[in-house]
């Protein structure tokens, strides 16, 4: 029989020091025949499939989204009416005092006096007029009697097809007859435009038109405006181009976004009007900014021919608000002075002074008046 071999001699054995100290050799299992066989390698150049694109976002909700970034630009009439708020202030010269009373949450009426006054074209020096007016969600209705002239003027507005468009019906007659008016207006639009249409009677004859006001952005809208007159066939149209810049406000010192100064909002922008009237040859420029919202804004309004750069006309304004008064004033290129001064003689509903002056060096006109605003 063989020598035995001992457990020292076996450490000792050359096979043994060569296998021994690796221990991830030691853990290596030997395969048996009854195990599965292993997976067969992979294929040279076949990779792993990439895992699929994510699903693209629906195209309806992607062009909503897109869509409520342009805000509606608002009536073509009203386009440039923020800017020349601020260069044409409602002066006048006597005693004026409107009494108005909420007869119910839908029904108000207003008396109106105006006393002392050289400003009514026909040369009467007094005025009275009674105001009747009911408003709802679904329209207004708006009477205005002038007893000293015999005249009665009425606005009908009412939403139609089913709130989709508002139907207007102004009328205005009086003792003469001569400035009778009867006008029809439909105004309709979408989330990002708005149309009129017109047809009516006036000066003598019968009167069509229509606009169109398109946002083509958040800052940028255009639009026109065409109306023919029957009494002398004359055919008028005019464009208009409105554009807020962004401008910086606030103590943050940056600058107004399109979500926080939206189309005809008030915050620290600057607001520009161009409009071009073809059968008038006149260019009218019209800028607004709010300095500080609420409380200071600048105005100005350059009027120009371009055939005829001789002829133009400026204006520049601003408007001062605190917390329950407001002073207005504005300068034309002729040094004409006119301003402006209201306050609160309380809170709430309390009656409101008003303080009315006009100066004019060179026509050497001056006017001065008063009124009162009585809320009950």
């Amino acid at each position: 029989m063989g020598a035995s071999v001992s457990k020292d001699d076996e450490t000792r054995h050359p096979l043994y020091r060569a296998v021994k100290p690796y221990p991830l050799l030691s853990g290596l299992r030997v395969a048996q025949c009854d195990d599965a066989p292993p997976a067969p390698p992979p294929l040279p150049g076949v990779v792993d499939a990439a895992p699929p694109p994510p699903a693209a976002p629906d195209s309806i909700e992607a062009a909503a989204m897109f869509a409520s970034s342009i805000p509606n630009p608002g009536p073509y009439e009203q386009a440039a009416a923020e800017g020349k708020r601020l260069v044409s202030l409602d002066t006048f010269d006597g005693m004026r005092f409107d009494i108005s009373k909420q007869l119910s949450p839908y029904m108000a009426v207003v008396h109106s006096f105006w006393l002392g006054t050289t400003m009514i074209p026909d040369g009467r020096n007094k005025s009275y007029s009674f105001i009747t007016q009911i408003a709802d969600e679904a329209g207004l209705l708006f009477t205005r009697i002038d007893f000293d002239r015999g005249s009665v003027d009425g606005r009908v507005h009412r939403a139609i097809l089913g709130g989709m468009a508002m139907g207007k019906l102004q009328l205005g007659v009086s003792q003469e007859g001569q400035n009778d008016q009867c006008l029809a207006e439909v105004d309709f639009g979408g989330q990002t435009w708005t149309g009129n249409l017109k047809y009516g009677a006036m000066g003598g004859g019968l009167m069509y038109g229509g606009n169109y006001f398109q946002s083509i952005t958040s800052n940028l809208a255009m639009g026109g405006e065409c109306m023919y007159l029957a009494a002398n066939k004359s055919l008028m149209s005019n464009y208009t181009l409105k554009y807020r810049i962004a401008a910086k406000g606030g103590d943050e010192d940056e600058e107004a976004t399109t979500a926080d100064s939206p189309m005809g909002g008030e915050a620290p922008s600057s607001l520009l009007c161009v409009n071009y009237n073809g059968s008038q040859d006149a260019l009218t420029f019209n800028y607004k900014r709010v300095v500080t919202p609420n409380r200071v804004s600048l105005g100005a309004e350059l009027m120009c021919s371009p055939s005829n750069p001789g002829e133009s006309q400026v204006l520049v304004g601003a408007e001062f608000k605190l917390t329950r008064s407001k002073v207005s004033i504005v300068v034309d290129g002729g040094m004409r002075i006119q301003s402006t001064v209201e306050a609160k003689l309380g809170m709430g509903g309390a009656p409101t002074i008003q303080f009315a002056g006009e100066l004019d060096h060179l026509k050497n006109v001056l006017r001065f008046g008063y009124g009162l605003n009585i809320e009950g």
